[in-house]
């Protein structure tokens, strides 16, 4: 069992970052600025010159993952200083779910981020709850597998897998709290993703768990829908029958809470859903109490976002306002995620959709008709 003391080193940061945005967004940019000028991407834009935001957006231009792929393959051929600062551990592949599957690099850096701010949904809800036992006992393992292929760049094997199962099986904390099955037993599987696949990988957790005492879920939200519907259809029972959830960490779609909630507790219960912003880039936001928002990791990343009127950082924004978001982190300066973010005040935030026309069009729309709600 994890102790109440480790759990407040994870989330305080955070909850102080909130209180004082501003301050830990500039403390977050000098850091990564350091980083950033060791590489030939950062000295190219003066990195080493930059000390505050405007300087860093007026020389950084942004940048998305077409624009990164040049870079990459010279990281793939060995020189990792073109736009990474340290030396990539591995590499992880996205799900594609909005599009071609993207291969990223990730770094020691990364992984202890990620780590660190992936947990803060479960801490912070343990904390807030006054419940440990929501640690406790078994976390069903619904992730995808990270082992998937391999091919050879300059005479080296590069092997990678899906970022869900890849940070599943390195990280420390999800081993302490027993994740059930273990991502290698995933892993054994292999690394197709079909319904077929999918229904073995079910299978195997609905086996190891059975009978076990099962707390929680985390990860793709579709993926912990399609598992309650799996075992409802071929064992007769909702998993809510079976096993007593005192939390769902769900994460990686939009409209978690209005959309997947309704259903969610058909299957699981009654339970709390903690909604999570994370992506392969990074665990970027988090649920920090009941309402149906998340709240930055203000002393981790670097966030703006360009609006209609300009680019802003993410605090600044007022409630309503809204726009497309940009990142920066350890491993790209000013990266372009895709994603459309919109403030609903004292640093809540909510992901509401992809940055495409029809999104957008439809975001106007729901705001002339029923912004008088918001």
């Amino acid at each position: 069992m994890i102790g109440v003391d480790i759990l407040k080193q994870i989330v305080s940061p955070w909850h102080e970052s909130l209180k004082n945005p501003e301050e830990a967004q500039q403390q977050v940019l000098e850091n990564l600025l350091e980083g950033y000028a060791k590489t030939d991407y950062g000295k190219s834009h003066s990195a080493q010159e930059i000390k505050d935001g405007s300087t860093f957006r007026a020389n950084f231009p942004t940048i998305d993952y077409a624009g990164l792929r040049p870079y990459l393959e010279e990281v793939k051929a060995g020189n990792y200083s073109a736009i990474m600062s340290e030396q990539p551990v591995c590499w992880v592949m996205t799900r594609g779910s909005t599009g071609t599957a993207k291969l990223l690099p990730v770094t020691k850096t990364h992984i202890e981020q990620i780590f660190m701010c992936g947990a803060r949904a479960f801490t912070n809800f343990a904390l807030r709850k006054n419940s440990m036992d929501v640690l406790a006992g078994k976390i069903l393992n619904l992730n995808f597998p990270s082992t998937v292929t391999a091919e050879q760049v300059d005479g080296q094997k590069i092997s990678y897998g899906y970022s869900s199962g890849t940070y599943a099986k390195l990280n420390p904390m999800l081993n302490q709290v027993s994740l059930l099955p273990r991502q290698e037993e995933i892993d054994s599987l292999g690394p197709g993703i079909t319904k077929s696949d999918w229904e073995r990988r079910f299978e195997l957790v609905y086996q190891r768990a059975l009978n076990q005492p099962v707390v929680a879920t985390m990860g793709v939200t579709p993926v912990i829908l399609s598992f309650g519907r799996y075992v409802k259809r071929k064992h007769g029972k909702h998993p809510k029958e079976l096993w007593s959830f005192k939390v769902l960490v769900c994460t990686s779609v939009r409209k978690i809470q209005f959309k997947y909630g309704p259903v969610l507790r058909k299957f699981f219960g009654e339970v709390p859903i903690v909604e999570m912003y994370s992506a392969t880039e990074g665990a970027f936001m988090q649920q920090l109490d009941d309402l149906p928002y998340v709240s930055p990791n203000y002393d981790t990343y670097y966030f703006e976002v360009e609006t209609g009127r300009g680019t802003k950082m993410l605090h600044e924004l007022e409630r309503g306002e809204w726009g497309r978001l940009i990142i920066s982190s350890c491993l790209f300066p000013r990266y372009d995620i895709g994603d459309m973010i919109e403030a609903m005040g004292k640093n809540y935030f909510r992901v509401f959709g992809r940055a495409k026309p029809l999104t957008i069009l439809e975001h106007r729309l729901y705001r002339l008709f029923f912004g008088w709600l918001l």
